[in-house]
């Protein structure tokens, strides 16, 4: 996939900002919850009982509940690069762990574990399901990390996801001046990631997508949560701070003119996707795999 110099993110500067965000994410993760609960949905048409399950991306771990209520028998793991937010899902985990082992009826708590997405310290083959929760999104080139998803996934295994598509925060981008860099960064098209699905080794990947508008009283107010989210820009592009008051007064203007009902609004085009682990029809060296069965 082709990655132009205004899409891609310093990795560096994401894991800052979300590092930064452990003491605020769980008051201002609205957005997480609700695609979350929009993608356990998709679930219920799926058939799948998972030995194993990893939440990839899993932040403070605040979907490894429902996933423990929805698989209790499998054991979970989660992983972030993200240390202070697996600090947090510790503390949160040792006030309900045994709460949550009583009314689901498991025995182990989840596993935590900070790791690279591109890197997973996982055996091949060792999950059946993968979750990621507004992930993908924090990645300009995503292959190296479904590369790794497709990897640790057994045969059979599932791969479910939410991401952000290309016109979130599209208020936010027009308002800000663009003289000077990039300040919104950009997101993956839908297909383009289906495609990169296909490359990764996946089969019958299925996408769909929609648009949840959230409203705020001010322009700050959208700023603040997505600062205290850990959603800041982090564009290799980005400008380090507007020019001066005249540039925040104008980007103010320009979104004062989409006020509606004393509220601003703020589009988030979430893109859903799931797709399989099938039996590989070749080695990793390239030589085909040719099965013979016996006539009876």
């Amino acid at each position: 996939m082709s990655i132009s110099a205004d899409f891609r993110l310093d990795r560096a500067q994401v894991r800052r900002n979300f590092s930064a965000s452990a003491a605020t994410a769980n008051n201002t993760d609205f957005l997480a919850r609700e695609v979350s609960r929009r993608m356990a949905e998709r679930l219920d048409y799926i058939r799948i009982e998972p030995q194993r399950i990893l939440d990839l991306g899993c932040g403070s771990s605040r979907d490894l509940p429902m996933l423990t209520q929805r698989y209790p028998r499998a054991t979970r793991i989660g992983i972030d690069f993200a240390a202070p937010l697996l600090n947090l899902a510790q503390q949160r985990g040792s006030s309900v762990s045994k709460v949550v082992q009583r009314l689901f009826n498991t025995r182990h708590a989840p596993r935590l574990i900070c790791a690279d997405v591109e890197a997973l310290p996982l055996q091949r083959a060792s999950v059946q399901m993968v979750w990621s929760n507004l992930m993908l999104n924090w990645l300009h080139e995503p292959m190296p990390a479904l590369r790794e998803m497709h990897r640790v996934l057994a045969v059979d295994g599932l791969l479910m996801f939410s991401t952000l598509g290309p016109d979130t925060l599209r208020e936010l981008r027009e308002a800000l001046p663009h003289a000077h860099g990039e300040r919104v960064h950009r997101f993956i098209d839908m297909h383009d990631l289906g495609d990169c699905l296909l490359q990764a080794g996946f089969a019958e990947p299925v996408m769909d997508m929609e648009v949840i508008t959230l409203t705020y009283t001010d322009l700050d107010a959208l700023l603040r949560e997505l600062r205290q989210s850990g959603a800041s820009n982090a564009s290799d592009a980005r400008p380090r701070g507007l020019s001066g008051r005249t540039d925040w007064q104008r980007a103010r203007e320009t979104y004062e003119h989409l006020r509606r009902e004393d509220r601003l609004p703020a589009t988030f085009e979430i893109v859903y996707g799931h797709a399989w682990k099938t039996a590989p029809k070749k080695l990793d060296d390239g030589r085909a795999i040719i099965e013979f069965k016996s006539r009876k």
